[in-house]
């Protein structure tokens, strides 16, 4: 079974029709949007999760009856921009609980069934895991942060056959970028600036298939130049 977060959104969406394949577990916090989203796959259940109560994750993963996890895709996260001086603290404690807080605590859960299939964690961070620019604070420290909880998952797992690998796709068409795009105030919304999800998927299929004899740790994808 693969466990793609945040499957209704732009890049979880594309992810679950690239892995169709697979046995999905999708989870999101809109039951009615899940559901509609595995009507169209041909092996795919939805998990209610809300990532802002991460508390709850054992009890309800233990009522999905989750036997099998062989593979844990984490794609679910919020953004919020604005500067340091008039950003409040809920909205940090909101951003690291939904980024940060709430994989760290869906992964210790899974980790018992990742160990027994050897099995693939991936997360998808951003490019602001790597750079942090003015207005980005909350959102980069959270990712940041995520890159610190795969690199430490990775060293950890090594020896038990978990591979661990943070992708970092550049800024990618999705509502989560229409939303940045009104807050910078940057002008018209124009999808050809950006990557498609679909291409950001079909990096994430490829590190979940790629041949055991090496790990993909960490995977850059970056708009190309039109």
């Amino acid at each position: 079974m693969t466990l793609i977060t945040g499957a209704t959104g732009g890049i979880g969406a594309a992810l679950a029709h690239a892995l169709h394949h697979h046995t999905l577990i999708l989870q999101g916090r809109d039951l009615e949007r899940l559901q509609t989203l595995c009507t169209e796959l041909p092996d795919a259940r939805p998990l209610v999760l809300d990532f802002t109560c991460p508390h709850s994750f054992s009890h309800l993963i233990k009522e999905a009856e989750l036997n099998r996890v062989s593979n844990l895709v984490h794609n679910a996260g919020v953004v919020e921009l604005g500067p340091v001086a008039e950003q409040s603290h809920e909205i940090w404690t909101h951003t690291l609980a939904v980024n940060v807080v709430a994989p760290a605590e869906l992964t210790a859960l899974l980790l018992p069934r990742l160990r027994e299939e050897r099995g693939n964690v991936v997360f998808v961070n951003s490019g602001a895991g790597l750079n942090a620019s003015p207005g980005w604070a909350s959102y980069a420290a959270s990712k940041f942060a995520l890159r610190a909880l795969a690199d430490s998952l990775r060293a950890e797992e090594a020896a038990s056959g978990v591979r661990v690998t943070t992708v970092y796709p550049g800024r990618t068409d999705t509502g989560m970028q229409q939303k940045v795009v009104r807050q910078e105030g940057s002008g018209q919304y124009d999808p050809e600036r950006f990557i498609r999800p679909q291409t950001v998927a079909e990096a994430v299929r490829y590190v979940l298939e790629a041949p055991r004899d090496a790990v993909i740790s960490d995977l850059t994808v970056r708009p190309s130049l039109r």
